[in-house]
């Protein structure tokens, strides 16, 4: 079966990615392009013309990578014409998560920080390291490209959630001055150069050793290769909210009938 695909947010860098990606594989198709600036020949849109191209297109499933701010029509219109949902949007603000939120009762919904494989690694090997040394000093550092807008990233973020649900877990974002760590503190740090991809990496240290956890992705395609994972998964999935565990064979969902 091919899955056919709608990229909203297309000629973005993750777009582009997605696109250049689902055209070498045999198990997915883009059949529809979501962009500000369209191209009037039906294939490539405007996010006005969304609603009714996602009909005219029969499109399976729609992956987005757009940006903090425009998930919430994207939701509208995924629930208006029944289609299931894969999004990598980072920074959501309280509408957007809303906005996913409420359309997971009527379509299949997946969002994902990052479609890493690695990365989904990183949270499990991170998660059972803390069994451990859960009481260790704890730094999660992070490097993205100069034109990354959210800080830190939504990877970051999920690593920071994983340590608060073994311990009571309080951000401080980079430090200036005098300043004594506490303990439940645990230092995110953000940097921004160049054309990086995206590198974590977490710091665990006390009892006299250091423990290093760390990913570094190579080429964007990695996340490209997994959204698209993700999205011929989700095509046949029933209504509910759904997270890159799921899709890579570690539920965690709560299915809403």
């Amino acid at each position: 079966m091919v899955t056919r695909l709608a990229v909203n947010g297309a000629n973005g860098r993750m777009g582009t990615a997605v696109r250049e990606a689902a055209a070498e594989r045999d198990d997915c198709s883009v059949v529809l392009a979501v962009t500000p600036g369209g191209d009037g020949d039906g294939s490539v849109v405007t996010p006005e013309e969304r609603r009714d191209a996602l009909d005219a297109r029969d499109v399976d499933v729609v992956v987005d990578f757009s940006v903090a701010g425009a998930v919430s029509s994207l939701a509208e219109d995924c629930v208006a014409t029944g289609t299931p949902l894969v999004t990598g949007t980072t920074g959501l603000d309280a509408a957007d998560r809303d906005s996913l939120g409420s359309a997971s009762g009527e379509v299949p919904v997946l969002h994902a920080r990052n479609f890493s494989r690695g990365i989904v690694a990183l949270r499990h090997a991170l998660d059972a390291t803390l069994d451990v040394v859960a009481e260790y000093d704890i730094e999660i550092s992070e490097t993205h490209h100069r034109e990354k807008r959210d800080a830190p990233s939504g990877t970051a973020t999920a690593l920071l959630e994983t340590v608060a649900e073994h311990r009571e877990a309080d951000p401080v974002h980079g430090r200036d001055g005098t300043h004594l760590r506490e303990e439940t503190e645990v230092g995110v740090h953000s940097r921004r150069a160049g054309h990086i991809h995206g590198e974590h990496e977490i710091l665990l240290a006390d009892n006299d050793e250091a423990l290093t956890l760390g990913h570094r992705a190579e080429d964007r395609g990695v996340f490209a290769a997994g959204a698209l994972d993700a999205a011929a998964w989700l095509a046949d999935r029933d209504t509910g909210r759904y997270t890159v565990d799921d899709a890579f064979g570690q539920p965690t969902h709560d299915i809403q009938q």
